[in-house]
């Protein structure tokens, strides 16, 4: 991540330091697997876990020779022990500790980003509930259509959410997986209690079947959990950026004391959070493609994956921390202008009612082509003569001959049409 973006609770996850101390710490355990097995002197574990420690600048000294991070971590760590660091590493190959640490730093990710998943739910639950009974015109194909109510428009992105919860959940627990197999998973040279034992200690799933590496179907799983969740925030982003455009202007980001929106034009208020929350939607697409490239690889393992990981998974958990964060403080910090919502609703007329009135005269025994061509025919005129369209509809002897000017009345009101926002509300627990 680029400091601009970064977290920094993310950053310490994917961080040097904390990726060596991860592999020290998976080394250790395999060694204690192997003192429980009979195969390590306990006083030789002993030793290690008291002298083993490494020093970042000096394993990047030695892999500038050798090439090799793992073999520089190796080297590094062995030049404070003595004889006991020839247990170190025993019957492994560099993708049991890469691909073990890797599954610790996605656990550890995870953890973050689900917190600030659950975060941004709560924040758009208080905007749901803030927009109660808020009548709004709704639109499709960015055309006014049919009444709704602020709370349902903004349910819809709840509940999108809240399906982002279970998906990351169960990409995390694929992608949690470890292995200690050996240099093509046969355990050619390395008894599989290790193995089983590391990854109790760690709370990590085991690879049954594994090649040298966990398989990369589990990361490109997960890549498109995040990018999921990253879709779902972009979708409620792209409605507060249109419902602040000025020719609609019914919300509005929060604005800080100090903020300015543009270098030029004093009077802005632009919508930025919500545009970069669009921006990082684009990046994480981007890296889903990267991470199913990623899977197919020759056959017991290539190094393909590597580099594109390196960037893309600490990449990609940042960008999600720092958007849900971001999304979180967009949603609880929203700006709704009741009297401007009002406003456009009452200019959407009545023609929003034409549905109301051919259903009722489909009720009344009027068959459905007929029907539509009658009222189609009843909002031409009103849109022609500029009068109502229920004034309209009222006026039109096949449409009047069914349905009175009192049955319209009834009929057509925004409150019947909205008269089930708290069913739908009370599916996602709203009261």
């Amino acid at each position: 991540m680029i400091e601009r973006y970064s977290v920094p609770e993310m950053e310490a996850v994917w961080s040097d330091e904390s990726r060596f101390g991860r592999w020290l710490e998976i080394e250790l355990l395999a060694v204690e697997a192997r003192v429980r097995l009979g195969q390590v002197p306990a006083a030789d574990f002993d030793k290690l876990r008291a002298g083993a420690v490494f020093d970042p600048a000096r394993i990047a000294e030695i892999e500038s020779v050798v090439r090799h991070d793992v073999i520089a971590f190796l080297t590094c760590v062995s030049e404070g022990l003595g004889p006991e660091a020839r247990h170190i590493h025993y019957g492994m190959t560099s993708s049991d500790i890469l691909d073990t640490a890797l599954a610790t730093q996605i656990r550890d990710a995870g953890k973050l980003v689900a917190a600030a998943l659950d975060r941004y739910c709560g924040e758009l639950e208080g905007l749901v509930r803030r927009g109660r009974g808020v009548a709004c015109i709704g639109r499709t194909h960015g055309m006014h259509a049919e009444p709704t109510t602020l709370a349902l428009k903004f349910a819809g992105h709840l509940a999108e959410a809240r399906r982002c919860v279970p998906r990351l959940d169960r990409a995390l627990e694929t992608a949690s997986t470890a292995k200690l197999s050996g240099a093509v998973g046969t355990y050619a040279h390395l008894d599989p209690f290790v193995e089983e034992f590391v990854c109790s200690r760690l709370g990590l799933r085991r690879e049954d079947v594994a090649t040298q590496v966990v398989a990369r179907d589990r990361i490109a799983e997960l890549v498109w959990a995040l990018a999921m969740i990253s879709g779902a925030l972009e979708r409620f982003a792209t409605e507060v950026r249109h419902l602040q455009r000025t020719e609609v202007g019914e919300v509005e980001e929060s604005f800080g004391k100090g903020q300015k929106g543009s270098s030029a034009m004093p009077h802005k208020r632009n919508p930025v959070q919500s545009e970069r929350l669009c921006g990082f939607a684009r990046l994480m697409r981007g890296w889903l493609a990267a991470a199913m490239e990623n899977t197919a690889l020759w056959h017991e393992r290539d190094i393909s994956h590597s580099s594109v990981e390196r960037f893309i998974l600490p990449d990609a958990f940042g960008v999600s921390l720092y958007s849900l964060e971001r999304a979180a403080e967009l949603a609880g910090g929203l700006v709704v202008f009741e009297d401007r919502v009002a406003a456009n609703l009452g200019s959407a007329g009545d023609s929003h009612l034409s549905q109301t009135v051919m259903l009722a005269l489909i009720d009344r025994g009027m068959g459905r082509i007929e029907a539509y061509e009658a009222v189609q025919a009843a909002a031409a005129e009103a849109a022609r003569s500029g009068r109502g369209f229920l004034a309209a509809a009222a006026g039109s002897p096949v449409i009047a001959g069914l349905v009175g000017p009192s049955e319209l009345e009834a009929l057509c009101s925004v409150d019947r049409q909205l008269r089930n926002e708290a069913l739908i509300l009370s599916r996602l627990g709203i009261e």
